[in-house]
């Protein structure tokens, strides 16, 4: 078999994987390299989710890339809008040229003898088994199982004579117009839904289980498009995007610090649009904000419609589906002709794929996260997951910028293996994320852990992490740097 080899190796081209190349061109010029996706389209998660409504749930002056501005006048886009921009960006920097779609991942064996990844690959719908090496692999894909979202069994759910549809499998021929719709759920997918739906449908129903918090912020940015109309674009962009970041953090603080009083903030916004009559336990989780993801709608479109009538909340367990629709424990029947699960994601980790270090296999939750960007034991090898309290892109910028500087780093001092060890015997594990939500508690127990001291320790804040990942020092005694091949390594991953 044929093995091709790249300096460089990035899997997935969602918006960390596209950006990740960008960086990578521009801080390490020469290095030769591919992005591997599985999908035959660019664009992750913008891609593949096409339900109504699809939009950020970010601000675009934060969740867009720190090298090229934003510039639309709305602040929260919506799908199409946001895959447009992740295809210009690749189009723009010639990232499409290194694109290699219907690549999906399945192994990586890493030999400390040869200094190197072997990757092996499905191709293609035949899915031929193909081999490529690297001396470091940029992991990208997103975190969760693009296969399909999470659907609880529920009961009865076979006796129902209408159309039940995952939002994660949505298709063009998923009709809504003037028919009734249950929407199960109460996370960021249910309320994009919601309101959307009910422009065309005769009612929507969200029916959810546990209420969640949610914010209205303005669709656009008032600030950033005055700024733009005096500045240049990447200056104005440079300031809102700072004044988001900030934004962010300071209301973060706030939940976590004082959460009667972000409890007050968001009552008082809902009751400018839906009035002091409105039932506003379905507003009221019992947990603090920010235990979970806050929810955010641009200039208040779920208020609206639930204040329009076209759709309502209702807040009960589900006892069973019926032939007409959903019974409710509560003696209540809600009649559908459409039910859609918004009902979560499932986690998948680096994409599914296995791996193993001069062959011993990697168990991830035997592992440490590094930075919230490597893995204990695991040579050569960085990956990007977002914030779960601010834009995904703000930290995957990061982490990109530091695997140049990783990489740089390595070729000026001859080094050819990087590895986290963790050697602290005083070291404690914690969950790498620290969020009740149902898709998180399902799924935490296959991640790496993390610790609780830097740098094992991760950061849920971009201040600090711009301090560290852009300006820290590389050689902290804890990342492991090897000219030699290391005492003990056996075996070859060229075979």
């Amino acid at each position: 078999m044929a093995v091709e080899h790249f300096d460089v190796l990035i899997v997935g081209a969602g918006l960390s994987g596209v950006g990740g190349a960008c960086h990578l061109q521009n801080h390490c010029p020469g290095k030769t390299y591919a992005v591997l996706e599985m999908r035959e389209a660019m664009g992750g998660t913008w891609d593949l989710f096409r339900y109504p409504g699809i939009r950020s749930d970010s601000d675009m002056f934060t969740l867009g890339f720190n090298f090229r501005p934003w510039t639309q006048a709305k602040a929260i886009a919506d799908g199409p809008s946001i895959r447009q921009y992740v295809q210009d960006t690749a189009r723009e920097n010639g990232v499409d040229q290194h694109i290699r779609y219907e690549h999906k991942v399945v192994h990586a064996s890493w030999s400390s003898i040869d200094a190197r990844w072997t990757l092996d690959v499905e191709r293609g719908r035949s899915k031929e088994r193909v081999r490529l090496t690297c001396g470091f692999l940029y992991m990208c894909p997103g975190y969760y199982d693009y296969a399909g979202g999470y659907t609880p069994d529920f009961p009865g759910i076979g006796d129902f004579k209408g159309r039940v549809v995952h939002p994660q499998k949505w298709t063009p021929d998923v009709e809504y117009k003037g028919k009734k719709v249950v929407v199960i759920g109460s996370g960021a997918t249910a309320i994009t839904l919601v309101p959307e739906m009910a422009k065309d449908a005769a009612h929507v129903t969200m029916l959810q289980r546990t209420p969640s918090y949610v914010a209205s912020l303005p669709e656009r940015d008032w600030l950033a498009n005055a700024l733009r109309k005096v500045l240049p674009d990447k200056v104005a962009y440079f300031f809102a995007r700072w004044k988001n970041v900030l934004r962010t953090m300071f209301f973060y603080w706030v939940a976590r610090a004082h959460p009667n009083v972000m409890k007050g903030l968001l009552r008082a916004g809902q009751k400018e649009v839906l009035g002091k009559d409105f039932d506003y336990t379905h507003f009221r989780p019992p947990y603090q904000p920010w235990d979970q993801r806050l929810c955010l709608v641009p200039d208040g479109d779920l208020f609206k419609s639930l204040r329009s009538g076209k759709s309502e909340i209702v807040t009960d367990h589900i006892e069973r589906f019926t032939a007409r629709g959903i019974q409710l424990k509560s003696g209540r029947e809600l009649e559908a002709d459409l039910i859609v699960t918004a009902t979560g994601l499932k986690l998948l980790l680096l994409g599914g794929m296995t791996a193993t270090v001069d062959g011993h296999h990697v168990d991830p939750p035997k592992t440490m996260s590094y930075r919230g960007m490597m893995v204990s034991d695991v040579p050569n090898l960085s990956f990007a997951v977002g914030y779960t309290n601010a834009s995904w892109t703000l930290k995957c910028d990061l982490v990109a910028e530091y695997t140049c500087r990783l990489i740089n780093y390595m070729d000026a001092n001859g080094y050819r293996q990087c590895t986290p060890r963790r050697t602290d015997p005083t070291l404690k594990e914690e969950p790498i994320i620290d969020f009740s939500s149902g898709y998180v508690q399902r799924s935490i127990d296959q991640f790496p852990r993390q610790g609780n001291k830097v740098p094992w320790k991760l950061h849920q804040n971009y201040v600090k992490d711009l301090f560290n990942l852009r300006y820290g020092s590389l050689d902290d005694g804890v990342l492991e740097f090897a000219r030699e091949v290391p005492a003990g390594a056996v075996g070859s991953a060229a075979r």
